[in-house]
């Protein structure tokens, strides 16, 4: 096959556009399984299961609240899904230069550095996103709106206020044992598999972490009072200590719920709306 005619990557903004269609997509499903879950991370000792806290939440707030706080994610799937796609295509061979990356293909390494070099980078611009969203669906929160949020951070905690790599590693491990796909639709049903299996095991590494961020976002500081949850790993023991264990899983059935097949979803979606553009777009894209 001439270079002429081999097929072409799509451009960046393609890329970008298919991602956040796609994140888009699922947080729209999913969104109230993110609200439960805060709720759950949250309480301190025994929390309602997640049947209850849906059941409690419509009954004595109305079906509304579970979509509560839904804006800053969705303004923050834009920033989110450019981080991700720029960081895929540096580190994908053969933009990284192979003296580097000592590969000619993406690999399991690889892969794994992508999703992590994506999630420190991508961290800087979720975190004010997660604080004001969090704050938003405690259930204690008086807060109306995001603008209303931020701009009480900003006057009690200053602009710090807001900040107070298994995912895609997973993904390309599941697809190496997965069959060989010979149709469109066996192609999506392997991204929809290793998607789901990669937020699993993603949700699984990561959720002890994401109820500590959970407490420090959700608690509000107050002037001369020390926070009882302040930097990550003294909170992980705290939380151990005061309520066992288990508390550092608290939320993951709702966030697994969501995270795995949505995990699938994304990939599915993503990989439809760049067939739709190469189509549009024709030769050499496709």
């Amino acid at each position: 096959m001439s270079v002429a005619s081999q097929k072409k990557s799509l451009p960046f903004g393609y890329q970008f556009l298919a991602g956040a269609i796609a994140g888009i997509s699922e947080i729209c499903t999913f969104y109230p399984l993110d609200v439960v879950k805060t709720r759950m991370q949250l309480e301190r000792g025994q929390s309602p299961s997640l049947v209850a806290s849906f059941r409690n939440i419509v009954a004595q707030e109305g079906f509304g609240r579970l979509y509560k706080g839904l804006v800053p994610p969705l303004l923050l799937e834009a920033p989110k899904r450019a981080t991700k796609c720029q960081w895929s295509r540096l580190l994908e061979p053969p933009l990284m230069p192979i003296k580097y990356s000592g590969q000619s293909t993406m690999t399991l390494g690889l892969s794994t550095l992508t999703g992590c070099s994506a999630g420190a980078t991508e961290s800087f611009v979720v975190v004010p996103f997660e604080l004001v969203k969090i704050r938003l669906q405690d259930k204690a929160t008086t807060f109306k709106g995001p603008i209303e949020v931020i701009k009480h951070i900003l006057k009690t905690e200053g602009a710090l206020g807001l900040y107070n790599g298994g995912y895609f590693g997973t993904i390309f491990q599941v697809k190496a044992y997965l069959p060989k796909p010979d149709s469109p639709q066996s192609r999506l049903m392997n991204d929809f598999v290793a998607g789901t299996f990669g937020g699993l095991v993603g949700t699984a590494m990561n959720t002890p972490f994401d109820v500590v961020k959970s407490r420090i976002q959700g608690a509000g500081k107050v002037p001369g009072v020390v926070p009882k949850y302040g930097w990550t790993y003294p909170s992980l023991a705290l939380i151990a200590r005061e309520e066992g264990l288990r508390a550092l899983y608290k939320g993951f059935v709702p966030k697994v719920l969501r995270l795995a097949p949505g995990g699938g979803v994304l990939l599915v979606v993503v990989e439809v709306t760049l067939g739709f553009f190469r189509k549009a777009l024709g030769p050499p894209y496709i």
